[in-house]
C-alpha cells in the first residue's frame, strides 16, 4: 500500500499536524483491529506523544499544487467550503457521484434515504461552491442531472485563518482522520503481499525542507502520470485511495531552525 494523497488533491486544513487528504466517503464506523500478518514496516512504531497535537487542519495537503481549483478563495469562502465538504450528506452525495458518476435529486433521495427536497437544496449548494456541475444535455425542466468537479483544493497556514474558518476546517480535519484510520486499517488487513492491491509503506529519512518540497512535487507528478480520468478508466482499474503524510521528528526543531535562516 501506499500512504499519500488522493489524486484530487484536496488540501490540509486545519488540524493537529497540518495535512489530511480528503476523500469522500462514508464515515467509518467501529475500527476493526489489524490482523497479525500485517507487512512489515520499515522503522519501528513512535512512542505515542505525551500530549495530543494543538491544532487541527485538513481537507487534504499542504502542497502548492498548480492545478488548485479553489486558489482564489476568500476567508469566508474557504469557511463555508470546509462546511460544505464537513456536511454529512453533502459527503454522501459527493461520494455517491464519485462512485456513480452522474445522479439528480430524486435518485440521491432514493439511494440515501432522503426527500428530493432536501438532496436538491444540497446538489444546488455544492453547485454554487464548484464541487459539482449540471450536465445540461440530461437535464431538462424540474429535472437537473449532476456530476462531480475535479476537486483540488490547498489549506493555508492555520495562523491566518480567522476563528470561524479555523473551526470549520478542524470539523472537517477530524471527520477525515476518521477515515483515514480505517484506510489505514484497511490497507493492513488486505495486504497480501508485494503484488497485491493493497500497499503499505512507511519510512524516515533526513530531508531539507526543499528536498521535502521536491519531493511533494515529485508525488503529484508520480500521481498525474499513473492515474486516469474518469472518462478514461482502462479495463482493470480500480478506485484507489492514496494518502501521503509527511511530519519530521519531535526534537530536531533546532536542526530545522538552522536550516530556515
Amino acid at each position: 500500500m501506499t500512504d499519500g494523497t488522493p489524486h484530487q488533491a484536496e488540501a490540509p486544513t486545519p488540524t493537529a499536524p497540518a495535512g489530511t487528504p480528503a476523500t469522500l466517503e462514508p464515515e467509518p464506523t467501529a475500527p476493526v483491529p489489524a490482523p497479525a500478518g500485517t507487512p512489515a514496516t520499515r522503522e519501528p512504531e513512535p512512542a505515542a506523544p505525551a500530549d495530543p497535537p494543538a491544532a487541527p487542519a485538513d481537507p487534504s495537503t499542504t502542497s502548492a499544487d498548480p492545478s488548485d481549483t479553489h486558489a482564489e478563495l476568500t476567508g469566508l469562502e474557504r469557511t463555508a467550503l470546509y462546511k460544505s465538504l464537513g456536511n454529512p450528506l453533502r459527503r454522501r452525495i459527493l461520494d455517491y457521484l464519485g462512485r456513480h458518476g452522474e445522479a439528480n435529486s430524486t435518485v440521491l433521495a432514493r439511494e440515501l434515504g432522503e426527500s428530493s427536497g432536501t438532496t436538491s437544496y444540497h446538489l444546488r449548494k455544492l453547485a454554487e461552491q464548484r464541487l459539482i456541475e449540471e450536465i445540461p444535455e440530461k437535464s431538462g425542466g424540474r429535472e437537473r442531472w449532476w456530476r462531480s468537479l475535479p476537486f483540488s483544493h490547498t489549506t493555508p497556514d492555520p495562523a491566518t485563518m480567522t476563528p470561524a474558518e479555523y473551526a470549520a476546517a478542524e470539523h472537517l480535519a477530524l471527520l477525515k482522520i476518521e477515515v483515514d484510520t480505517r484506510l489505514f486499517r484497511r490497507a493492513h488487513e488486505e495486504y497480501r503481499g508485494p503484488q497485491g492491491w493493497a500497499q503499505v509503506q512507511r519510512t524516515g529519512t533526513w530531508m531539507t525542507k526543499d528536498d521535502l518540497h521536491a519531493f511533494v512535487r515529485a508525488y503529484q507528478e508520480l500521481l498525474d502520470r499513473h492515474s486516469h480520468p474518469d472518462d478514461a478508466v482502462p479495463e482493470g482499474a480500480r478506485r484507489v485511495n492514496l494518502r501521503f503524510y509527511a511530519a519530521p521528528e519531535t526534537g530536531d526543531e533546532e536542526n530545522g531552525a538552522q536550516a530556515d535562516r
